[in-house]
């Protein structure tokens, strides 16, 4: 274990035991730390400090609100940097131009995008996803692969809403913990 990662998780269990000045220092360096993740990975594709910023807020309120979702066991760094990572794809995603509006001469750029990691990270997550429970794996591809509203996630899956929000984070978890279990073998 790294000292950073020593240093984070104890303010991590402080900050969960109720100490705010520990709350406020784990934010702190995660925000220095998440801003220059940010300004790279976005400047690496036009975009600015501007869009850093906003980008490190959105990751940094996600921490502060799923922080009773941190599994103790586990080392503190990966699921602050899963967060971070989900909060850029969703942003790349939101603001990825229309492959209809590049340029000509970049075309071939884009029709040379080599799908077959997409394809073997959509088997990986269907073959996950067949180990779940029926309830659970629709509740999750509604919501988290469809993006559907609970609400509505609730009406195609036959659930109540709190049915929904229960099985997205119990199947969230057995996921992960298989995932877990498969990159240690």
């Amino acid at each position: 274990m790294t000292n950073l990662e020593i240093e984070l998780k104890a303010l991590m269990l402080a900050s969960l035991d109720g100490n705010a000045a520990s709350h406020r220092a784990l934010l702190d360096r995660l925000s220095r730390r998440l801003r220059a993740y940010y300004k790279a990975k976005l400047g690496a594709v036009g975009k600015g400090a501007t869009e850093a910023e906003d980008l490190l807020q959105e990751a940094i309120l996600a921490i502060h609100l799923k922080r009773h979702t941190y599994d103790l066991r586990e080392p503190f760094t990966p699921w602050v940097h899963a967060i971070a990572r989900y909060k850029l794809i969703d942003f790349l995603r939101r603001n990825q131009p229309s492959r209809a509006e590049v340029p000509i001469d970049e075309a071939d750029e884009v029709m040379a995008h080599d799908d077959t990691a997409d394809a073997e990270s959509t088997y990986d997550i269907r073959r996950l996803m067949e180990q779940l429970p029926k309830g659970m794996q629709c509740s999750i591809e509604a919501v988290k692969l469809d993006g559907l509203t609970v609400a509505e996630a609730a009406r195609k899956c036959g659930l109540s809403e709190s049915g929904v929000k229960v099985n997205i984070h119990r199947g969230l978890k057995v996921l992960a913990a298989a995932i877990a279990r498969e990159t240690r073998i």
